[in-house]
């Protein structure tokens, strides 16, 4: 059995072992973030902007549970692509978010989800995919109202599964949990652990883990036993 020493935990690991905490993480994550509210993820306008407003969501200091929620009340509530949030009214989307009990930031993600839309449609014609046309994309992403820094990497970290260029894509939070769990952090040796198609699973998996340290402890007692 091959092993190694991790660089950033100075834990050495077996693959094998890698492998069952991988496994048992996916397990446990059944589904992207994305799967969970409702949108299947394909490199068409509708999914990706449906992506793009679930990162917006899942960036504030809220439970992922609640911003999942909330996107799914934007989305029943018709809001599934730039032209329709732009076209709603600030009130139609605060209730919409309320409904989804995303009481806390709902007026000011409100105006942010307006602006955005906004601003895709000036720039894109409300289609993300020509964003990848921008010599630096996750920079054209935080030029977009509501999307900074970690709503970048949620997106792409979401979307690496049809943006392949972009894979293997783990940010910060998910080598947090990376590393919670005793694995390498690097997105080279993660992305040996799993089929291309699982990515985007183990990064959502590991940014649970990173958040929730319950899960991450029941993830390593399944793996070890």
């Amino acid at each position: 059995m091959s092993t190694k020493t991790d660089r950033k935990s100075g834990k050495k690991t077996s693959d094998a072992t890698d492998k069952a905490v991988v496994r048992a993480l996916l397990d446990r994550q059944q589904q992207t973030y994305p799967a969970q509210a409702g949108i299947r993820l394909r490199n068409t306008p509708g999914p990706l902007y449906q992506t793009l407003v679930l990162a917006v969501l899942l960036s504030a200091r809220i439970r992922a549970d609640t911003a999942v929620a909330a996107a799914r009340a934007l989305f029943d509530a018709g809001l599934r692509d730039a032209r329709s949030m732009a076209d709603a009214s600030w009130q139609e989307r605060v209730d919409a978010l309320g409904e989804g009990g995303y009481r806390r930031y709902d007026e000011r993600t409100s105006t942010l989800l307006g602006k955005g839309a906004e601003v895709l449609l000036e720039r894109y014609d409300g289609d993300l995919r020509r964003l990848r046309e921008e010599p630096d994309p996750r920079q054209a992403l935080m030029d977009i109202p509501g999307i900074g820094p970690t709503g970048a990497d949620i997106f792409l970290r979401d979307v690496q599964g049809v943006w392949q260029e972009f894979a293997p894509y783990i940010d910060r939070k998910a080598q947090d949990g990376a590393r919670r769990l005793g694995l390498p952090s690097s997105p080279e040796k993660l992305s040996g652990l799993v089929a291309g198609r699982e990515m985007p699973r183990l990064a959502d998996g590991l940014v649970h883990a990173a958040l929730d340290k319950p899960l991450a402890d029941e993830v390593l007692a399944a793996a070890h036993s």
